[in-house]
């Protein structure tokens, strides 16, 4: 006779360490955006084409048979053309065999980094508002965000702040400059005070620098590790993705000193194993790209930044102007009027306008509460970027042309 086994009612656990997770914001308002047939102006994601040469390098290294496992690290030509680019642009020498790894992204690469680099109980800084991976890195990785407020309007680093915000447990700080969300590009002067502080409690640098090329009005990204005695506690990350307008390639590199580089290439095989051969082989040719595409990259940027901003001041929106990569915080607390309100008070108010702004004017962007652990610091804003057409700016404008600084809609 066959015993019956009695099943349980009770759901199967989950792990704690991502009970608190939610989806994205920024891919979440994608995917509203695209319900609503809202202009996309969430997702920092081009809808231009790439430089031609790069384009061509991938399908040829596709046709010609690179479509299987490259070395975990990355291929050598790769990493030679990685360590070449980062001695010219960012002023850091790197052995190409010991000191440069390249991983599936950004993303993969910080989380390869904070992997490597921290033990369950430590402490990372991270400067807030902030791109929204790096706080759920640190909880899968088991360690604990401090944050140092960039106040608005300037969201400046702030030494004395900084100081107060390192203790005992402190092992990483995370810099992202050019900076997503506000378009900061960290000035030297902040930056010593950065590297200051980690001289002064031994403390590891992660920055990511993914939008490296993307400055304006003459503004200088100057690299973290470029500064004194900054080389060998300095971890640097870029990628193909913004640059050269390849944000499905999933390719990006950590170039950081041989102790360093050791403990996250392992963590890095284990993740991915490597990343896609053949976009590996386009990349050789994105950094061979002469001086002028990089020129002219920054007019074509600028250009999209003047389309857009004009037309959000002529709103009633107030921001900063961006010195660097392509999104704007913007400030909707002119929009006063009741329309895009929660009135059962469900959902915060940037949240609410940022609905609105998708689901009544057509225009997707990302709440501002995303960017901060308290979401109530982030109500009064809303993130565009400008990585778009001209002609998918100029049709958000004509939508935003609708807006009323009173919130309602034309």
């Amino acid at each position: 006779m066959k015993r019956r086994v009695r099943e349980s009612q009770t759901p199967p656990p989950i792990a704690g360490r991502t009970a608190s997770f939610q989806e994205s914001v920024i891919r979440e308002m994608t995917r509203l955006g695209d319900e609503a047939g809202a202009v996309n102006l969430s997702q920092g994601l081009p809808d231009f084409t790439p430089p031609a040469e790069v384009l061509e390098a991938a399908v040829q290294a596709i046709r010609s048979g690179d479509n299987q496992y490259t070395f975990p690290f990355g291929t050598a030509t790769f990493r030679s053309a990685i360590a070449a680019k980062t001695a010219r642009v960012n002023a850091i020498s790197a052995n190409p065999e010991t000191e440069v790894t390249v991983t599936c992204g950004v993303s993969e690469a910080m989380m390869s980094a904070i992997l490597a680099l921290t033990d369950a109980g430590d402490e990372v800084v991270i400067f807030e508002p902030w791109y929204e991976n790096y706080v759920p890195d640190c909880l899968m990785a088991g360690v604990r965000p401090r944050f140092v407020p960039l106040a608005p309007p300037g969201y400046r680093i702030e030494a004395d702040v900084l100081r107060r915000a390192v203790g005992p447990h402190t092992r990483l700080v995370i810099l992202n400059t050019p900076h997503n969300p506000t378009g900061r590009v960290f000035s030297r002067r902040e930056l010593e005070a950065v590297a200051e502080a980690c001289r002064t409690h031994n403390l590891v640098a992660v920055t990511d620098e993914i939008y490296e090329h993307i400055v304006y009005d003459g503004v200088e990204h100057i690299s973290l590790g470029s500064l004194d005695g900054m080389r060998e506690r300095t971890v640097t990350i870029s990628g193909l993705g913004k640059t050269y307008a390849v944000t499905g390639w999933r390719v990006g590199w950590i170039v950081a000193p041989e102790p360093l580089s050791a403990q996250i290439r392992k963590v890095h095989d284990y993740l991915t194993i490597c990343a896609p051969a053949p976009f590996q082989a386009a990349g050789i040719a994105a950094l061979g790209l002469p001086e002028t595409y990089y020129q002219e990259m920054r007019r074509e940027y600028a250009a999209r930044r003047d389309i857009l901003l004009p037309a959000l001041t002529r709103a009633g929106f107030r921001f900063r102007w961006p010195e660097g990569a392509y999104y704007v915080m913007a400030d909707f607390s002119r929009f006063r009027g009741e329309g895009y309100r929660d009135p059962g008070g469900t959902v915060s108010p940037d949240r609410a306008f940022a609905e609105h702004l998708a689901v009544e004017i057509g225009v997707a962007v990302v709440p501002g509460s995303s960017f901060y652990v308290d979401g109530a610091q982030g109500a009064r804003y809303v993130r565009f970027n400008f990585a778009k057409e001209a002609v998918t700016l100029r049709e958000a404008v004509s939508r935003l042309a609708r807006l009323r600084a009173d919130g309602e809609a034309g």
